[in-house]
């Protein structure tokens, strides 16, 4: 796994400056949906205990503490980078004018696919009230292009991260969710996919037709959990990420049968499960976080972090560093092994959908 690590981070390197690229998109936009991984300062302003608007957070990010969970910058605006944006996608508590027209960002710390998922930090915007925000987005973009706004939508990328909340803020808290005593680890894998699919028929149904679903990471290795639980001598908590990977094998069957059944569509599956223990091969995953964290596991304001930051895995207790979100965006970006992303076909990656024709129309004004 080593050499693949190398050859993804070295194909970032060559491809992108650490500044925003510069040049025309490869897409006329591009549509994020997700949680803490992803979020880039929805929660600023929300009652939320999920929230990373103040150093250390941002250390490394040209702007500072925004509200990204990491120390630079996450996936997505690396994601944007690659696809040419020459600025990053605005949150939607921001966005606003002409600036939709280039993408927005929903993500939403604490979020998940179960609307109560997440409710013991505070508010935060579940992928249903994100998918309701995006609904607000696309009248906005009917309004400034009429008729052309279906096929506009067509041609943009979306990408969407959920479930890990679902878990972490959810099912494993049994004394203020019941889900874990509702359902088995498989079951509750089986309850997850069928909303999750209802809810991504809908985001087609608004015209999304380019979409990149990220699969769940080895929850079981976060700094959180493994203090929290121990290891038995394992590198991660075996039995978290055995629960976890139910959700991971519905999700692939999933992703084949949209493409076949949805006119137009074009879903990939993006493999990370893995990535937080292989971006860094030199630093083991148990090691301390970055930052000093609360009991939250979310970084102590204000104190300094580790000087190595590009040699960690993690920033704080559940959030990777910048590190590994460059590894996450190389292989959602241009997959290098038939493993990275399904369908398994060549080519069958982010990158591949900029030469996607134009099918479809939106079908739902829900």
């Amino acid at each position: 796994m080593a050499w693949r690590v190398i050859l993804s981070v070295l194909f970032l390197i060559s491809s992108i400056p650490r500044s925003v690229a510069v040049g025309a998109p490869q897409v006329p936009c591009y549509f994020i949906f997700g949680d803490s991984l992803a979020d880039n300062g929805n929660n600023n302003d929300l009652d939320t205990d999920a929230k990373a608007n103040y150093p250390p957070y941002g250390i490394d990010f040209h702007e500072g503490a925004t509200g990204r969970f990491t120390n630079g910058r996450n996936f997505v605006d690396i994601i944007a980078e690659l696809l040419g944006f020459d600025e990053y996608i605005p949150p939607f508590a921001t966005a606003k004018g002409g600036d939709i027209l280039r993408g927005v960002n929903y993500a939403s710390g604490g979020a998940g696919i179960r609307d109560e998922t997440g409710r013991q930090l505070g508010d935060r915007i579940s992928l249903n009230h994100q998918l309701q925000n995006h609904m607000v987005t696309i009248s906005r973009i009917r309004e400034m292009l009429g008729a052309d706004a279906a096929t506009y939508l067509n041609k943009c990328v979306y990408t969407i991260w959920m479930g890990s909340n679902d878990y972490i803020n959810n099912y494993w808290m049994p004394d203020i969710y019941p889900t874990s005593k509702l359902y088995t680890p498989k079951q509750y894998a089986v309850v997850l996919i069928e909303q999750y699919e209802q809810q991504l028929k809908t985001l087609y149904s608004y015209g999304a037709r380019r979409l990149a679903i990220f699969g769940l990471s080895e929850i079981g290795c976060t700094p959180a959990e493994i203090s929290e639980y121990g290891t038995e001598g394992s590198l991660c908590v075996d039995k978290l990420d055995g629960e976890v990977m139910p959700f991971n094998d519905r999700l692939k069957p999933l992703i084949h049968e949209l493409n076949r059944n949805l006119t137009g569509a074009r879903f990939i599956y993006v493999n990370t499960y893995g990535i937080s223990t292989t971006a860094v091969p030199a630093v083991p995953v148990t090691c301390s976080t970055c930052c000093e964290v609360k009991e939250d596991d979310q970084c102590i304001p204000f104190r300094t972090p580790c000087l190595d930051r590009s040699l960690q895995s993690y920033y704080d207790g559940f959030h990777p560093t910048e590190t590994v979100h460059m590894e996450v965006a190389a292989i959602g970006y241009r997959a290098l092994l038939a493993s990275d992303a399904y369908p398994s076909d060549p080519g069958l990656d982010i990158a591949s959908f900029t030469a996607l024709p134009t099918v479809g129309s939106i079908t739902s004004d829900k």
